[in-house]
């Protein structure tokens, strides 16, 4: 299925609002990033009042996109395995505590730089934690098949917060004497706003998309569950590619952009949310021009375009010296911002099924603040030294460059395959025997071979579609994967591969989606024999404990 045939016929832009779940929790995402975006600038700009390095300054997007870095994958995991609405409730409620201490320690004057820095950092990890979980909220909220239009939606309302708070904080922190006084207003606002967050969760009655009838993973083994998903996925490989690129070189846009303004325009703080402003309501656009888009253009595309756009902004922001050319290249910059954000969550919330899918929104999300958190802090040490125009000229420079590894990571490319479980426990266990002795679940490695016959003549033909079962065997937890061929006869392969436990073995069935087992039922194809393939189960036979303290191993 092609991108064109997802996007043809689709529902409207507005459709998702026809449910009121999702749209309480719509309304509650704008109050609470309005806030949150009137405390972005609202910092960003006290930092400037603290300190006139750069760096310091640059730090700011750091410690607002670190904490996704070292926790998105984390977030991810325990949103797959615990209850989702008692993690929001939980982080939702850090984040008010934290930015009520904010607020008090800048209405007090008690706040420094590094200190504005750690509160920034622990409120961002509030973010990091709650982010995965509120994404993958959204598919138990609409349909499939509006949850294109249901993301647009919410980057829409995503980015009319930032149209609105950014110039909201600038003007908030300006109409009072000083910066720390409107910037403790600020602090106390946002603070409120999680209010917002807390009442629709508290009243969601939550029904899961996907429940497994297996014990929940624990979470050092759901974290590798959802890495290895990542690491044998193409299409998710792609999208970690493409959103670093992208983040690496436009962070440069939002860590220097209180710098713009102060040394090249000489504006204040609310210039600056003015600007900040600007990108929000580019990108409001943007959101709104989406769909359109999405049935003209492939995702490649629009996000190449997109890179084209923010090259044009990161050159006026390095070289510009005048209001209006700025105002004009930001809000191009912002169009191009939701467009971006906007494609990459809709593929990897299309590529991936329900049981991982909050972990791979993690890892996303780790890959796409990495690239924020690691680019803001290289191009603030950039214009420390070099030069802001410098800096900014660089990361336009990276986009160009970038473009043409981009396109050997296609996006979209596992959208149009139907991932939901497949159901395949009754196929592997046709040509099982009866189980004589009953594994512990955590009983292990399991080790599972497949032996096929095989016309010779499609040898090369059934490799090929092995190999690509072989990537799904691992991706759902296989630990190796091998297929043999018996020399003494040529016909006779055996597949082989290892799992870490008996539990295991029943979750790698359970992962099974009807794509999988389209692939799997290719395979079987080949087998040119009356009967089934024979499959076989074993665990490894461990020497049993000492008996009396006496070892049953023999001594040399």
């Amino acid at each position: 299925m092609t991108e064109a045939s997802l996007t043809a016929g689709s529902p409207s832009l507005w459709s998702p609002l026809r449910r009121r779940l999702f749209r309480d929790r719509l309304l509650a995402s704008v109050v609470s990033n309005t806030g949150s975006w009137m405390q972005d600038t609202a910092g960003t700009w006290l930092m400037t009042a603290l300190t006139i390095s750069p760096l310091l300054i640059a730090l700011m997007q750091t410690a607002a996109s670190l904490p996704v870095l070292l926790l998105g994958l984390p977030a991810g995991a325990t949103a797959d395995i615990l209850d989702r609405r008692r993690l929001l409730l939980l982080w939702a409620g850090w984040m008010l505590v934290a930015a009520v201490i904010l607020s008090v320690l800048t209405l007090t004057s008690w706040i420094g730089a590094w200190s504005l820095l750690l509160l920034t950092f622990l409120l961002s990890l509030g973010s990091a934690m709650n982010g995965p979980t509120w994404q993958a909220i959204v598919p138990e909220m609409v349909p499939r098949e509006e949850l294109p239009e249901a993301i647009a939606l919410n980057s829409a309302a995503f980015n009319i917060a930032r149209a609105i708070g950014p110039a909201a904080g600038g003007l908030t922190v300006a109409a009072f004497a000083s910066v720390m006084l409107g910037a403790g207003i600020v602090f106390f606002i946002n603070a409120v706003s999680f209010a917002a967050v807390l009442i629709v969760i508290y009243r969601w009655k939550r029904t899961p998309l996907f429940t497994s009838a297996l014990p929940a993973e624990r979470l050092l083994a759901s974290m590798r569950s959802g890495l290895r998903y990542a690491r044998f996925t193409p299409a998710m490989r792609a999208i970690l590619v493409r959103a670093f690129l992208q983040t690496f070189c436009v962070s440069g846009m939002w860590a220097l952009l209180a710098v713009v303004a102060r040394e090249n325009l000489h504006g204040g703080a609310l210039g600056y949310g003015i600007l900040t402003g600007c990108i929000g309501l580019g990108a409001v656009t943007g959101a709104i021009l989406l769909p359109w888009l999405r049935q003209r253009l492939s995702a490649d595309a629009i996000i190449t375009t997109a890179a084209l756009a923010f090259t044009v902004t990161l050159l006026v922001m390095a070289w510009g010296r005048q209001f209006w050319p700025l105002v004009l290249a930001l809000f191009l910059g912002g169009m191009a911002w939701t467009s971006t954000t906007s494609c990459l969550n809709i593929a990897v919330q299309l590529s991936v099924p329900a049981w991982v899918q909050a972990r791979s929104l993690g890892i996303y999300q780790m890959v796409f603040q990495g690239g924020m958190a690691i680019g803001s802090a290289v191009w603030g040490v950039t214009a420390e030294h070099l030069g802001t125009s410098f800096a900014l000229t660089a990361g336009a420079a990276g986009l160009i460059a970038g473009l043409t590894l981009a396109r050997r990571f296609p996006l979209m490319s596992q959208a149009g395959l139907d991932l939901s479980p497949g159901r395949l426990a009754h196929a592997l266990s046709r040509a099982a025997p009866q189980v004589m002795i009953e594994p512990n679940p955590e009983d292990g490695p399991v080790l599972i071979t497949v032996t096929f016959r095989i016309d010779s003549a499609r040898a090369a033909e059934f490799i090929l579609a092995a190999h690509e079962l072989g990537r799904v065997r691992r991706r759902d937890g296989a630990l190796r994967w091998s297929l043999f061929r018996d020399p003494f006869a040529p016909a006779r392969f055996v597949e082989s591969y290892v799992v870490e436990s008996w539990l295991d073995r029943q979750r790698q069935i359970e992962r099974f989606t009807v794509a999988d087992h389209a692939i799997r039922n290719h395979v079987m194809s080949f087998h040119v024999d009356n009967s089934p393939p024979v499959v076989s189960r074993l665990i490894l036979a461990r020497p049993p404990p000492s008996i009396g303290g006496v070892s049953n191993q023999l001594k040399l």
